[in-house]
C-alpha cells in the first residue's frame, strides 16, 4: 500500500512539472492556418508632405495580390469642388469611384484618389505636389505599371488634371477629363489668355491621347471650355476626342464614367514605345443625345402593354396606362412618369435617366407577360397581372 501511495505521488509531481511547458506551447501547434485574406477595395491611406499629413483613398481590385508580381495599371483621379475636405473619404462618393462601385468588373485598375483640403484648389502648387506624391507612394508600394499610368478629373479636379498633364506630359498613357477646362472659375482673368492658353497645353501634350466629356447645357463650367481645348489639339495635330452630351448640365461625369468604352480606351494606350508607333493625329467630336428618338406606336400596341405589374412577391409595383398616343407608368407612391418607345419592345423615360429602360417580354403567341426594369446598376423582373375576366 505504501509503495502504491509513493507511485501515485511521483506521478502527480511529474504531471505538475510538465504542465507549465505545455501551457507555454503555441496554440494549434502542428495545425495548418491559412494566411489572412488579401485586403482589397477602398483603403484609407495617408501621406506626409512638408510637415502636413493628408488623408486619401486607394482602390485595389478584388483580384489584386501583393505577392503575384502582377503589375497593375493605375489611375490618378482628382475630385470636384464639392468633395474637398480632410477626412480622406468624401472624394469617393461621385464620379469615377462611384462608377467603380457600380461596375467593378469594368475597371481593372488600381486607383489613387487624393483629397484637396478646404479652402484649397487642385491648381494650387502644393495640392498638385501632394497629388503626385500620393501617386508615387502608391506606385512604389503596390508595384504599379508606369507604362499604364492614367490621369482623370472632373470639374475642379479637371482643372488640376490639366495642370498635371501640362507639368508632367510624358507620365500619362492617356487622359480623361469631364466638365472642365483651363479657364478656372475662381480666376476669371485667365480668359485674357484665350488666344494662347489652350495651345500651350496642346503643345505640351503632343499626341498623348485625351478624351473630353461635357454637358451641352453646363451652367457651371461652360462647354465652350472643352470646345476650345478640342480646337487647340486639332490645330496642333494632337489625338483628342470630345463627347458633348446634349441636354446635360454640369454633371456629365456620371454618364462619362458609365461609358463601357472608357476603361477599354484607357487600357488600349501605353507609354512603352514597343507597343507601336506614335499615335496618329485624331480629332473626334460627337454630339451624344440624352435619349434616342421616340417611335410613335398605335393605341392598340400601347393598350397591350397597359396593366398592373407585380414583383416576385405578387405586390403591384407599377401600373401602366395609355392616354391618347402616350404611355405612362404610375408607381406605388402615385408618381407618374412618361414612357417613350425606343422600339416596340424597349421603352425609355424621356424625363428621367438616359440609362434606364423598360423591356417587355412576350409569350409564343405575342401576349405581353412581363417587363424587365433595368438601369445601369441592376434590374427587376415584373410579371404582368392577368386582366380580370368580365361576367
Amino acid at each position: 500500500m505504501l509503495r502504491l501511495l509513493r507511485f501515485l505521488t511521483a506521478g502527480l509531481l511529474f504531471a505538475w512539472a510538465i504542465a507549465p511547458a505545455q501551457a507555454q506551447a503555441p496554440r494549434g501547434a502542428g495545425r495548418h492556418h491559412p494566411k489572412p485574406q488579401q485586403e482589397t477595395g477602398f483603403l484609407n491611406r495617408t501621406i506626409e508632405l512638408d510637415g502636413v499629413t493628408y488623408r486619401f483613398e486607394v482602390y485595389l481590385p478584388e483580384q489584386f495580390r501583393r505577392d503575384d508580381r502582377k503589375s497593375w495599371p493605375v489611375i490618378l483621379f482628382l475630385h470636384g469642388r464639392g468633395e474637398r475636405g480632410s477626412e480622406g473619404m468624401w472624394q469617393t462618393q461621385i464620379g469615377l469611384p462611384q462608377a467603380v462601385r457600380d461596375h467593378p468588373e469594368r475597371w481593372p485598375f488600381v486607383m489613387v484618389m487624393p483629397q484637396c483640403p478646404l479652402p484649397g484648389y487642385w491648381t494650387d502648387p502644393g495640392m498638385l505636389s501632394m497629388a503626385i506624391a500620393a501617386l508615387d507612394q502608391e506606385t512604389s508600394e503596390f508595384h504599379l505599371d508606369p507604362e499604364r499610368t492614367y490621369l482623370s478629373g472632373l470639374s475642379m479636379g479637371g482643372y488640376g488634371a490639366w495642370e498635371l498633364a501640362r507639368l508632367y506630359p510624358r507620365r500619362w498613357a492617356a487622359i480623361a477629363i469631364a466638365s472642365s477646362g483651363v479657364f478656372w472659375s475662381y480666376e476669371p482673368e485667365r480668359w485674357q489668355q484665350l488666344s494662347t492658353l489652350p495651345a500651350e497645353y496642346a503643345r505640351a501634350l503632343g499626341r498623348t491621347p485625351v478624351w473630353l466629356f461635357h454637358g451641352s447645357d453646363d451652367n457651371i463650367v461652360s462647354s465652350r471650355q472643352s470646345e476650345l481645348m478640342f480646337g487647340a489639339f486639332k490645330a496642333s495635330g494632337g489625338h483628342v476626342r470630345l463627347w458633348v452630351y446634349l441636354g446635360l448640365k454640369h454633371d456629365s461625369w456620371t454618364r462619362a464614367y458609365n461609358e463601357p468604352e472608357l476603361p477599354r480606351w484607357l487600357l488600349a494606350h501605353h507609354l512603352n514605345a514597343k507597343a507601336g508607333a506614335e499615335l496618329p493625329a485624331l480629332a473626334e467630336r460627337l454630339l451624344i443625345p440624352l435619349h434616342p428618338p421616340a417611335l410613335k406606336l398605335t393605341p392598340a400596341v400601347l393598350d397591350a402593354l397597359a396593366g398592373e405589374y407585380t414583383d416576385g412577391r405578387g405586390r403591384v409595383v407599377a401600373t401602366l396606362f395609355r392616354q391618347g398616343d402616350l404611355l405612362y407608368q404610375k408607381n406605388t407612391h402615385g408618381e407618374i412618369a412618361e414612357l417613350a418607345a425606343e422600339s416596340k419592345t424597349i421603352f425609355f423615360y424621356p424625363n428621367g435617366s438616359s440609362l434606364t429602360r423598360l423591356t417587355f417580354e412576350r409569350d409564343a403567341e405575342g401576349r405581353v407577360t412581363s417587363a424587365v426594369f433595368h438601369d445601369d446598376r441592376h434590374e427587376e423582373h415584373w410579371e404582368k397581372r392577368a386582366a380580370a375576366s368580365g361576367r
